[in-house]
């Protein structure tokens, strides 16, 4: 169990119990009623005062404290040797309190140690083919074996492969599930699940029980990119919810690599498609660390919004300002386009090696603040 107060933990396991109560609306209860407890004991009258909260919604979540059951649940932590850490406690993933939406509470089985502060995730197809399956195997064994952990979601095909080869090279990996820990999924890896926690951790922000569906997977593949300094996506079909997990590496930071296929393989379309918007394509494990230990981990002070504020500018482009969180480097190429530009002028401008300034264009359309417009060119989304 985690060194919070007992009651302090029960208060916010009634809160994760409470169906349909995600990440952004417990925030918004923390925000208004201070603590968790506060929150437990509102009245529907208090909780319209939230602006996220309507009338049945209210209704909803108070009746749903009258039946929620805190000791069932306490009582399948210690069955399944389960501990739920808080955010904002010692405990909890440093890495991932930089991210918006960070979970409110964790459950993890197993355990995680700063070392995993220097970690890459691996995702991609479950209906992946042999050459991802080795390949996953074998970056993931590599980056094992250099000293970093490896991050999945203990899906079948990549996922899979991923955790596989780190823990036969003696490695540590983590895997976010979108479900609950007393039931994992998918079943046939109970048995993987059982080996990642002896090596590593398995977590979620999913009470014990619950079945994962599919809007869960989305908001699980956050917390993936969450933890990590970078994320390969390997064998990813246009569609591949792989492709999600880029989005959030994006929008939080995170480097982007992708390992190439075959150019008519509709399995990877996907990492085509993110190689030709400028990540950056790997072969190998040494590809990885070679470009992820050239790139200072992110200012978490740079992410709070007064660090970003400025004074109000004289012209448009001036006085329009990106949603999303910049780099140094993300942050000069905005500023370099006052207008359309071909990429061949920001590199010149900028003084960027194409490469560099391609991986950053990429990460700038993920983020929603640019777009690319026909024959090469770029301009700010408006």
């Amino acid at each position: 169990m985690p060194d919070a107060p007992a009651a302090d933990l029960r208060d916010h396991l009634a809160l994760a119990l409470i169906p349909g109560l995600g990440p952004k609306l417990t925030a918004a209860l923390m925000l208004h009623f201070g603590t968790a407890a506060a929150a437990r004991r509102a009245t529907v009258n208090e909780l319209l005062r939230i602006p996220l909260i309507g009338d049945k919604l209210a209704q909803s979540f108070v009746q749903s404290l009258r039946n929620v059951d805190i000791d069932a649940e306490e009582r399948l932590l210690i069955a399944h040797n389960v501990r739920a850490v808080i955010l904002g406690r010692d405990d909890y993933p440093l890495r991932l309190t930089e991210i918006a939406d960070a979970p409110p509470l964790l459950y993890f089985r197993g355990e995680i140690t700063a070392a995993d502060s220097n970690s890459i995730a691996i995702v991609g197809s479950r209906a992946c083919t042999s050459y991802g399956l080795k390949t996953a195997e074998r970056i993931a064994a590599s980056l094992a074996r250099a000293g970093w952990t490896v991050i999945s979601g203990l899906a079948r095909g990549i996922d899979g492969a991923a955790h596989k080869g780190a823990l036969d090279a003696g490695g540590r990996t983590l895997a976010v599930l979108a479900g609950g820990l007393a039931r994992i999924y998918p079943p046939e890896h109970a048995e993987l699940a059982d080996a990642v926690a002896k090596q590593g951790c398995l977590i979620t922000e999913t009470p014990m029980t619950v079945q994962p569906q599919p809007g869960m997977f989305p908001a699980r593949n956050r917390i993936i990119s969450g933890l990590c300094r970078g994320v390969v996506v390997i064998e990813a079909n246009a569609k591949s919810g792989a492709l999600i997990t880029v989005d959030h590496a994006a929008e939080q930071g995170r480097e982007v690599f992708a390992v190439p296929g075959q150019v008519d393989s509709p399995s990877s379309a996907g990492c085509l498609d993110l190689i030709r918007k400028g990540a950056k394509l790997v072969r190998d494990a040494d590809d990885i660390l070679d470009d992820i230990r050239g790139i200072a981990p992110p200012d978490p002070i740079a992410k709070k919004p007064s660090a970003r504020k400025t004074a109000p500018s004289a012209t448009l482009f001036e006085e329009a300002k990106p949603a999303a969180t910049l780099d140094g480097i993300q942050q000069q190429i905005w500023d370099a386009l006052t207008g359309a530009k071909h990429a061949d002028e920001l590199a010149r401008t900028l003084g960027l090696p194409i490469g560099d300034l391609n991986r950053n264009l990429m990460q700038l359309e993920l983020k929603k603040v640019i777009r690319r417009l026909p024959g090469n060119q770029y301009e700010r989304r408006r």
